[in-house]
């Protein structure tokens, strides 16, 4: 059987000083839970452009991947920049709305990448 390739690269986003809030958010979750998480990311890069329900577009260029897990629903923030996702912001959801602190942070990240 052919493997095919990936669509997209995935990176985690990098603050100045070097941490990966992604990378690290992840680490926090369960075993099984990061497994599903991963699972998504890269059902996303394999198969993108993809909709609902696995991916939703918040906004111009900022999409959602959300994930069932053991604590509710993780969601994962990033854009796709060049041929990359980047991984700006994960959290786990545990009301109907979404947190305005959790989208101003992917926002803030996604202007630090874009550069404005």
């Amino acid at each position: 059987m052919e493997q095919r390739e990936p669509v997209l690269r995935v990176i985690f986003y990098r603050s100045e000083n070097g941490v990966e809030p992604v990378r690290e958010w992840l680490k926090g979750l369960r075993k099984e839970d990061r497994r599903t998480v991963g699972e998504d990311i890269k059902t996303a890069q394999y198969g993108w452009p993809l909709g609902m329900p696995l991916i939703r577009r918040i906004e111009k260029d900022l999409w959602e991947v959300k994930s069932n897990i053991t604590d509710g629903i993780a969601r994962t923030f990033f854009t796709v920049e060049r041929g990359t996702m980047v991984l700006l912001h994960g959290f786990v959801k545990k009301s109907q709305e979404t947190p305005p602190k959790e989208l101003q942070t992917a926002r803030r990240r996604l202007r630090n990448i874009l550069g404005g």
